[in-house]
């Protein structure tokens, strides 16, 4: 369990397939639920965040240490 922590509207940036990614957090995902397309298996102690990425506009989950905070 990852104690990163981030709240909506937070700038981050994670790896992506051609490199670093960089959106803004829109969800903290603290329940299994349907986002981006897929099931998400989160809880409480792990949570998952749903992130909208700047140059696609299209939406991620990822888990907290997938995340790094952008200055």
């Amino acid at each position: 369990m990852s104690d990163q922590q981030f709240r909506k509207g937070d700038k981050v940036e994670w790896d992506s397939h051609g490199g670093t990614a960089e959106g803004v957090v829109e969800k903290k995902i603290t329940g299994d639920t349907e986002a981006a397309g897929r099931t998400v298996r989160a809880s409480k102690d792990e949570p998952q965040y749903l992130v909208r990425s700047d140059k696609s506009g299209g939406t991620a989950v990822h888990k907290p240490g997938a995340l790094r905070r952008r200055s």
